[in-house]
């Protein structure tokens, strides 16, 4: 039921995806591969196999994108894997990095 003269408002709501980061993995010649790989898995959620393949380009390239997340997702999984690379006493090295390429 409407009133007469009432007037209807529209509300225009703009929702933007958040900015992407990536995060890249640095090579270095003290953390073991077996580690690397097991990072990716338990706090990345790779599977074994991209795990390994990710470890290998980083080993070879010295540094890889291993995923794009919003900036505070990015900032928390580094600091979590760089946690657990200095309780095992490895320098283990990530970087967080706009990723200009990522486009929803």
């Amino acid at each position: 039921m409407s009133v007469q003269g009432e007037t209807k408002e529209k509300i225009k709501v703009n929702i933007r995806e958040p900015k992407h980061y990536q995060v890249i993995m640095h090579n270095d010649d003290f953390t073991s591969m077996e580690f690397v790989v097991e990072i990716l898995m338990s706090i990345f959620h790779k599977g074994e196999a991209e795990a390994e393949r990710l470890m290998l380009m980083v080993h070879e390239k010295g540094r890889a994108g291993i995923g794009a997340y919003p900036y505070d997702i990015a900032v928390t999984k580094v600091q979590a894997a760089t946690a657990r690379a200095r309780e095992e006493g490895f320098p283990f090295r990530m970087t967080v990095e706009e990723d200009n390429a990522y486009i929803r």
